[in-house]
């Protein structure tokens, strides 16, 4: 029952939208009833539309998220764990990290050309720096009586890294893993607004220039929903992974 206590703000919010749109309080064409929506979304559905454009999402988000997710976590932990390293690379991160990732979508078109690559760059680059500043984070955060203990035992860098930061680091890299799918999320469906044919952010952007008002509807939920799962996905990962980690958090 606890687990599902997330549900219960959003079923009493469409519960009142519902009742609201019932006795026509509500302009049918701005906000149409939540009954309207899932019938449309049905038909979204049994039409392959709907699934075609999460899909084209979907795959450019991922895609982008692990590139960048990989590159950062092994740059924020060489970070942490070299000082040279760490003083050589962090202005420049910190730099990417204060820069509009979506600004640099003229720029990168300019280079490679109206394609797929221009649109998943910017969505690893925003990976990238979220996992590569987190795991910095960690990594400071070891204590460092484990690192001594592990050098007394012989360990190089690269057993460091593997068996004493890595493992010590989990945790807050989990919480820079979240929060970076959440906001390649973000990135992917601003991309697609402005600069793509297919996906959830040129459905919006398209139903909004021809007022088709339950598909705009349906594709914010669609994306408020898919930002929800994987929220909860990696939570749920997050307590099977890390045994270790706080009790409060894994219960959250």
């Amino acid at each position: 029952m606890g687990a599902a206590w997330w549900l219960l703000p959003p079923a009493v919010f469409l519960a009142g939208w519902q009742a609201l749109a019932a006795r026509g309080a509500l302009n049918p064409l701005f906000f149409p009833a939540p009954s309207v929506l899932a019938g449309a979304c049905v038909e979204m559905l049994k039409s392959g539309e709907l699934g075609a454009q999460v899909g084209a999402t979907l795959l450019r988000m991922l895609l982008g998220s692990v590139l960048g997710a990989v590159a950062g976590l092994a740059c924020g932990l060489s970070m942490g764990a070299v000082g040279a390293i760490r003083r050589s690379l962090e202005p420049f991160i910190s730099a990417l990290n204060s820069t509009p990732k979506l600004v640099l979508l003229p720029m990168l078109m300019l280079f490679t050309g109206v394609g797929e690559t221009a649109r998943i760059v910017p969505v690893a680059l925003t990976s990238f720096v979220i996992l590569a500043m987190h795991a910095l984070d960690a990594v400071r955060g070891v204590n460092q009586a484990y690192v001594e203990l592990a050098r007394n035992y012989g360990a190089g860098r690269s057993a460091l890294v593997r068996r004493v930061y890595l493992p010590a680091s989990l945790p807050g890299i989990f919480t820079g893993l979240r929060l970076a799918v959440g906001r390649s999320l973000v990135i992917t469906v601003s991309i697609e607004l402005v600069g793509a044919r297919n996906g959830l952010g040129s459905m919006i952007w398209m139903a909004w220039q021809t007022f088709a008002t339950e598909k705009l509807y349906i594709g914010v939920i669609a994306t408020a929903t898919l930002g929800a799962l994987f929220h909860r996905g990696l939570q749920a990962l997050e307590a099977r992974l890390i045994p270790w980690g706080s009790r409060a958090e894994r219960a959250a």
